[in-house]
């Protein structure tokens, strides 16, 4: 009985969010409410909080199913046998190609806050560590000088540029680059940056 009790519980937590991720989809994060993400579960208010303490928790979980499909989505946008400077224009293109795929998904990474006080779990910032993870092999080949702690920074670095592109562009913020043009933008930005590193 306690392993189908269990099962209940895993089969409820998979519906939630699942639930909570097609009303991000349809309607960005900032509609979200556990009443509607619950009745779309099939399952009672208080189930939520019984399954995952509150909604913030639960956004934090599909957010983590968002990274994890960002890696997925990353590692099939690099050709077999490329070089280092062609692995990170293929990151780079493949970044921009899921923020425009999965909109509201991938920005709900960026826009969630936990109430003020409450600590991000370990686990949920590891998770991030997929956005600039598989820059780090192709940066240490272009600079072999850079190790460990500081080639991992510089990597992070790296992902930011990309990422402060995309994000202005999406949100339309500033001097936002057209959409028509941002492949081109983020190619450029790029390949500067690779020109700089490999000097």
């Amino acid at each position: 009985m306690g392993n189908n009790r269990e099962e209940q519980r895993g089969d409820l937590r998979k519906r939630l969010i699942g639930a909570a991720e097609a009303r991000i989809v349809a309607g960005g994060l900032e509609g979200l409410k556990a009443r509607e993400v619950t009745a779309d579960a099939g399952c009672a208010l208080g189930m939520l909080y019984i399954v995952f303490d509150d909604l913030d928790r639960l956004v934090l979980q599909v957010n983590s199913r968002t990274l994890a499909r960002l890696g997925v989505a990353l590692a099939a946008a690099v050709p077999e046998g490329a070089a280092p400077k062609e692995v990170m224009a293929a990151l780079a293109q493949g970044y921009l190609g899921f923020a425009l795929n999965n909109f509201r998904l991938w920005s709900a990474l960026f826009t969630h806050r936990l109430p003020h006080g409450v600590a991000v779990p370990e686990w949920h910032k590891l998770d991030h560590e997929v956005l600039f993870a598989q820059i780090i092999a192709p940066l240490g080949q272009l600079r072999p000088d850079l190790r460990g702690a500081e080639l991992q920074q510089r990597a992070i670095t790296v992902f930011a540029a990309v990422h402060g592109v995309v994000m202005l562009a999406l949100t339309g913020r500033f001097f936002a680059t057209p959409r028509n043009a941002l492949a081109g933008e983020v190619a450029a930005l790029v390949d500067a940056m690779m020109r700089g590193l490999a000097g």
